[in-house]
């Protein structure tokens, strides 16, 4: 039976009181060693800026912005101004390599990579639950902890800009080209009115026509809609591919129309769609039932652009920050052009039937109602799109910026530095010098045991 070595500390103790000489030498020469360590470490500063995110204007440019105005919506999502993406953006090359590049590095060849510069130099966090991230830059001096800080904020900054300015421009490119096509549309439109007009000598229609173009009116200002919103979301799909062959990621497909849920969300779309034309057929815009309508079908888009973020998400789990976000706007804009064109469609046949039901008009009458509403059909979809043109351009003017910076990186005090924390390692060195002492002790206690 083994049985449990006890130690006596009262002799423990009167041996280390024997030997104090030794157990103060091991215990001041620690010291001594923490103290000596503590001056000659090198001095860093801290410098932190703290920021504040916010939710551009436009994530792909005027499209949403132009959804969102006749209570529909394009897609596109806000979750790339997450703060987390922030953290991670500001901590890319793009950001951190001319930072680096300014820093006076004794060899050049062992400078660092914008990964280890991050590890070592940068402590970027985001305050939970809130839109505030805070940037914070150690460096060897006042002024190099300062410019790394600023640096980081001024550098994500810019890469902001210049991104959100080659995003408008490209949605301005591929919206002129549709423009053009409107615009042939609308004169095509225009002169077989004006032919039908002098071939008939009808410049004006009775008062029964008058009527029955009033109850067609509601379905030609949604069908409009839907096909702006599907040359929008055309415009918004193009720029997402583009971007995403730049970035050599390649499109992928998730058979996303095809997905059961995506089905009876754009189901109900419809639905809800051919409802606001029955509304709008009774009612003015600013009517209760419209704008009720008009929201339900915002939120009802709105979950059609969580549920295929959510279909990308689970897909494509590999992808980074930025290409996962590209990929959600291609699929997003593809859904959602889809859902516009099965309501195109489920509001044509309304339009029929009622065409219908006015058909005992005389036929000159029927075709001058036909051309009528084809020409105001064109003529909204051009003016929608080439006003959307517009705010794109403006847009693209404007410095489009994510972030505010709430307090400018500061210079830190010479005369105090972040590190080294002197009192702490001469408290670490001391403690380690009573540890040896105490095992000095003890190795003599065995001695004489």
């Amino acid at each position: 039976m083994e049985h449990e070595e006890s130690i006596d500390l009262e002799r423990l103790m009167q041996i280390m009181l024997e030997r104090r000489k030794v157990v103060g030498g091991i215990i001041a020469g620690c010291t001594a060693l923490a103290i000596g360590t503590a001056f000659i470490l090198p001095k860093q500063y801290e410098s932190m800026t703290m920021v504040q995110t916010r939710t551009a204007g436009n994530d792909l440019g005027g499209a949403a912005a132009m959804a969102a105005a006749m209570g529909i919506n394009i897609g596109g999502s806000s979750s790339n101004a997450s703060p987390l993406n922030y953290i991670e953006l500001m901590k890319s090359r793009r950001v951190l390599d001319p930072i680096i590049d300014q820093i006076e590095w004794p060899d050049e060849k062992k400078k660092p990579e914008a990964k280890d510069f991050a590890k070592k130099n940068l402590k970027i966090e985001n305050t939970k639950q809130t839109n505030l991230i805070t940037v914070t830059a150690t460096g060897r001096t006042p002024e190099e902890a300062q410019m790394i800080s600023q640096g980081v904020v001024d550098n994500f900054l810019q890469m902001q800009t210049e991104n959100s300015q080659q995003t408008q421009s490209l949605l301005v490119t591929f919206l002129n080209d549709r423009i053009e096509n409107a615009k042939k549309d609308v004169d095509d439109s225009a002169a077989k009115l004006a032919a039908f007009q002098r071939e008939h000598k009808l410049y004006s229609p009775s008062d029964q026509a008058k009527a029955a173009i009033e109850q067609l009116a509601a379905f030609d200002k949604t069908i409009g809609e839907m096909q702006v919103m599907q040359k929008s979301a055309e415009a918004q799909y193009d720029v997402a591919t583009q971007k995403l062959g730049e970035q050599k990621a390649g499109a992928r497909s998730y058979n996303i129309n095809d997905n059961s849920t995506v089905q009876n969300i754009r189901a109900q779309i419809v639905a809800k769609e051919v409802e606001l034309v029955g509304a709008r057929q009774k009612y003015t815009d600013n009517h209760p039932s419209v704008i009720t309508a008009q929201q339900q079908l915002s939120q009802l888009n709105q979950a059609l652009t969580d549920e295929v973020g959510a279909i990308v998400n689970s897909n494509a789990a590999s992808l980074n920050a930025a290409q996962m976000e590209l990929l959600k706007n291609q699929a997003v804009a593809q859904a959602q052009s889809s859902a516009a064109s099965a309501s195109e469609k489920a509001i044509r046949e309304k339009k029929a039937e009622k065409e219908g039901e006015i058909a005992k008009l005389p036929e000159g009458m029927m075709d001058y109602i036909k051309l009528e509403s084809d020409a105001k059909i064109k003529q909204q979809i051009y003016t929608s799109l080439v006003q959307q043109c517009e705010q794109d351009k403006i847009q693209e003017a404007m410095e489009s910026m994510d972030i505010q910076v709430i307090d400018a990186a500061n210079l830190p005090d010479e005369d105090k530095p972040a590190a080294p924390h002197k009192a702490l390692i001469v408290a670490i060195g001391f403690v380690i010098g009573c540890l040896l002492s105490f095992g000095y002790g003890l190795v003599w206690y065995k001695r004489e045991a």
